[in-house]
Parts: structure tokens; sequence; C-alpha cells
């Protein structure tokens, strides 16, 4: 099912608790206003921008590569990948955004966006004007850096899996770097789901399917995690994070 970009539904404000704002534990964004030093005022500026969009379902397109580009969101439920096909149609994964990362950064430098982005499961977003966002963010310097941040972070893992990598060292880095991006949002850092297909994962580590498969299965044997279909613990953080050490350059 195709979408426009950010469909337009379910639209209030982020949380308002009558006379205070304050803004979700997972927000993209709250390091900035914590930066920023954010009073009630300079909270409704940012509150004003807000849209809730959602729920969008597994299969749902939130923008497709070439649509006008008009605002970024945060990822406040659930996985969004993002992908593009090549000229033989092929698919090529780029990313997968959790609670309180950031889409669509990447269409800051055109007018439109550059890849796709589809909902892998119930996925709801806030939704940032872009054009309202960077007008506040010359008043707040503090949200201006953020957004460099978020955007450079981008790059940074768009970039860790480019190396001459083996097939373990590509996969302890991918759950390694899933465990912090979920602790830094106050999520569990050794027990979560994988929310993405098999397939995914390979396509995103450039492995195939299969070994996938066989890398996770001889991590369980050697103790180093535990698989239940999707349900996932990282039983030996040590010796994955020294596995993962070369690619996530830690």
């Amino acid at each position: 099912m195709a979408l426009t970009p950010f469909p337009r539904q379910d639209v209030r404000t982020l949380a308002d608790d009558g006379d205070e704002y304050r803004f979700c534990s997972t927000c993209a964004f709250s390091q900035a206003c914590l930066d920023e030093g954010m009073d009630k005022s300079g909270l409704r500026d940012l509150h004003m921008l807000v849209e809730h969009t959602g729920p969008l379902h597994a299969g749902d397109h939130i923008f497709r590569e070439g649509d006008p580009f008009e605002a970024i969101a945060a990822v406040r439920a659930g996985t969004v990948k993002t992908y593009m096909i090549d000229r033989d149609g092929r698919e090529h994964v780029l990313g997968f955004f959790l609670p309180g990362e950031v889409i669509g950064l990447d269409g800051i430098d055109g007018d439109r966006y550059p890849v796709n982005a589809v909902a892998l499961d119930t996925v709801m977003l806030c939704r940032f004007s872009f054009p309202k966002i960077s007008v506040l963010a010359t008043q707040l310097p503090g949200l201006q850096r953020h957004l460099f941040r978020l955007l450079s972070r981008d790059i940074g893992r768009a970039a860790l899996l480019a190396g001459d990598w083996t097939a373990d060292q590509r996969m302890a880095a991918f759950l390694v770097g899933l465990s912090r991006r979920l602790a830094a949002r106050g999520f569990s850092p050794n027990r979560f789901q994988l929310t993405m297909p098999r397939t995914d994962i390979a396509n995103y580590l450039r492995l195939a399917p299969e070994t996938v498969s066989r890398v996770l299965k001889r991590f369980q044997r050697d103790g180093l995690v535990q698989v239940d279909r999707r349900d996932l613990e990282l039983a030996d953080r040590d010796r994955l994070e020294e596995l993962a050490g070369p690619v996530l350059r830690s």
C-alpha cells in the first residue's frame, strides 16, 4: 500500500498535560532541548511543529525515492527500513531506524527524497516540517547542532560496513550497534527483538541470507547469543564487542 509522503492524520501536539510541555523519553530531539535549557515557551515553539502520523502498517511507504522533500520525522514506535532499487531492479537495504531516530535527513541536500522508507511493523511517527524547523534552528543553536549530529551519525553508520570484514564481524557489529542504539533510548541493551526479516539483515550486511542464519546459529552454539525466532539476547557481550570492535572502531 503506497501512501503520500508523511500522510497527515491523527494530528496533535506531542505531549501536553495542561499547563506543561514535555517530550517523550525516546524523542530524537530531547537532548537538543536539554542542551538549550528550553523553557515552556521554547518547548511550545517546537511543539507547534509536530504532527503525529500513524499508525502505519508493515509495507506502508512513508516516502519513496523522488517524492518532494518536505519533512523529517522521528520514529515514535516501530521500525523503518530505508532502501533503494538499482537499475537492474535489485533492492539495496540502506538502514533500519528505531524509536527515537530520525528519517528523511538525507533529503536535506535536494528537494526530493533520494531513497525509499517503508514500515517493517506498526510505526508511529512525529513529523516535522523541515522549512519550519530550519527557521526555529536559527533561533536555537542547540537544535541546529543536534540536526548536524543526527546527519553525521547517519553518514557514519552507512560507512561502517564498507570495509573488508568477515561475516562474523559484520553480524557482531550489527547486533552490538542495535544494542547501543536501543540503550541510548532507555531500552534493554541485552534483550530485544530483531524486528527486521533475516533477508533484510543479510541485504544490509551484504551477506547471503543463509550466511546470516549460519552465523546466528554458530553464535548461539558458542554462547554469544540466545535466539528464539525474533527474540534475541546478548549472552556474552564482551566477546561480541571484541568481535565487532574493528568494524565499530571502538
